[in-house]
């Protein structure tokens, strides 16, 4: 199992990101796929997660109206984009496969190395 999340850096307050998670062919159509994020200091935080079939998704409400799951089949991606940045969205952020349509860390199998993403004020 392997995912492999890219995409992050630094962008002042305002600007937007794409973040990306690679995965294995059969993890990702076997698995919800989801985002979660960790700031220093502070416990993993749920962002937001998409079905097998790309069809639903749900939003953390930190990140509601700002950012966006889709995820690409032919390439085996799932996506994050994110717009409106804020300095409190800074923290390395986590793609996660799991077979429940949750936002509990906990609740999911698999996960990549994260991908740092500082907003600079």
């Amino acid at each position: 199992v392997q995912l492999q999340a890219s995409g992050g850096g630094l962008v002042q307050a305002g600007g937007s990101l794409r973040l990306s998670c690679a995965a294995s062919a059969r993890t990702f159509s076997q698995n919800v796929m989801g985002w979660f994020r960790q700031a220093p200091g502070k416990e993993r935080d749920f962002v937001g997660v998409i079905t097998r079939s790309g069809g639903s998704t749900f939003y953390g409400d930190s990140v509601k109206g700002r950012f966006t799951i889709s995820r690409d089949s032919a390439k085996n991606t799932v996506y994050l984009q994110m717009n409106s940045l804020k300095p409190e969205d800074t923290a390395v952020y986590y793609c996660a496969a799991g077979r429940a349509y949750v936002a509990v860390a906990d609740d999911y199998d698999y996960w990549g190395q994260g991908t740092k993403v500082t907003v600079s004020s």
